[in-house]
């Protein structure tokens, strides 16, 4: 439920049908409750008139189910991808409070909602009471959807060379291209040809979130976790195992590519080797996230 409402405005909340059953994020320090791309959006909306007054006149009230995506680096950037509306009551008078029930069924809710460093993709609910003489009262309460997939049907595995001509040659391998949220990453890292002295190696999860149009792009870049394979200096037909749990990274997100043409995000493993005069040889394979059903 959300609340709106202060000095001599009317009062607006807005309660979501089965929100005890529905799981919980939170965002920004908000508590949102969580759709799939295919659930009906229900609820009820309560509306007071302003304190010290039983009776509103208004010229109707409408409910909208919005998704846009937000450039915060751009002002008044921000798209709208989705916009359906519902009236709740036509030009008249309110008296006392009322309840209307709403619902959105069958609304295609394609993306998955995303809070990154330069762009946002938001999901929400406005209720707008239209008033003739005085600005309109709009309240705002936004939901997260989840996007569940499949198992790809092609997802073979990633297979590459890393070489510096006559001084190292080393083939890695991960188990497959595409990964589910919770999955696991299994790999093997052969040593062919060793002639320089590895002093450890590690492997790195970087997501580069990209959003703008044109000239005004930005490109974000982080590091969501790295760590340590092997330490020691590896010889010649060594072989290294690679075993890493997305499990433990909750910043972690699905793979997103030219949503609406405003932004993408992207993940890569990135293999570092590091040398005992601190040198560094790395190699970055993108690879694909999504949600499992």
């Amino acid at each position: 439920a959300g609340l709106f409402g202060f000095g001599n405005q009317p009062v607006i909340s807005v309660s979501f049908a089965e929100a005890s059953e529905r799981k919980k994020v939170n965002v920004n320090g908000k508590e949102l409750l969580v759709f799939h791309a295919q659930d009906d959006v229900r609820g009820t909306v309560t509306i007071t008139p302003p304190r010290g007054k039983q009776r509103m006149e208004h010229n109707g009230i409408r409910v909208s189910l919005i998704g846009k995506i937000e450039l915060p680096n751009e002002r008044g950037s921000a798209c709208e991808f989705t916009s359906l509306a519902r009236d709740l009551e036509s030009p008249g008078e309110l008296l006392g409070e009322r309840q209307f029930p709403f619902e959105f069924s069958k609304v295609e809710k394609q993306f998955e909602s995303y809070d990154g460093i330069s762009v946002r993709l938001v999901y929400l609910l406005r209720v707008t009471i239209v008033r003739q003489y005085n600005t309109n009262v709009t309240s705002d309460h936004e939901f997260r959807v989840e996007v569940l997939q499949n198992e790809p049907e092609i997802n073979t595995p990633i297979k590459m060379e890393v070489g510096i001509e006559d001084c190292l040659h080393i083939e890695f391998e991960y188990n497959r291209a595409k990964y589910h949220l919770r999955d696991v990453i299994l790999g093997k890292i052969y040593f062919l040809l060793v002639r320089i002295k590895i002093k450890h190696m590690e492997l790195a999860i970087i997501k580069r979130e990209s959003s703008g149009v044109g000239p005004s792009t930005f490109n974000e870049s982080e590091t969501v976790s790295k760590f340590e394979i092997m330490d020691g200096a590896p010889v010649r037909g060594e072989v290294v195992p690679i075993r890493l749990f997305l499990s433990g990274f909750e910043q972690l997100t699905p793979t997103y590519r030219n949503i609406n043409n405003r932004f993408s995000v992207k993940y890569y493993l990135n293999l570092v080797l590091v040398d005992e005069e601190d040198r560094r040889y790395f190699k970055q394979q993108e690879i694909t996230l999504w949600r499992k059903v």
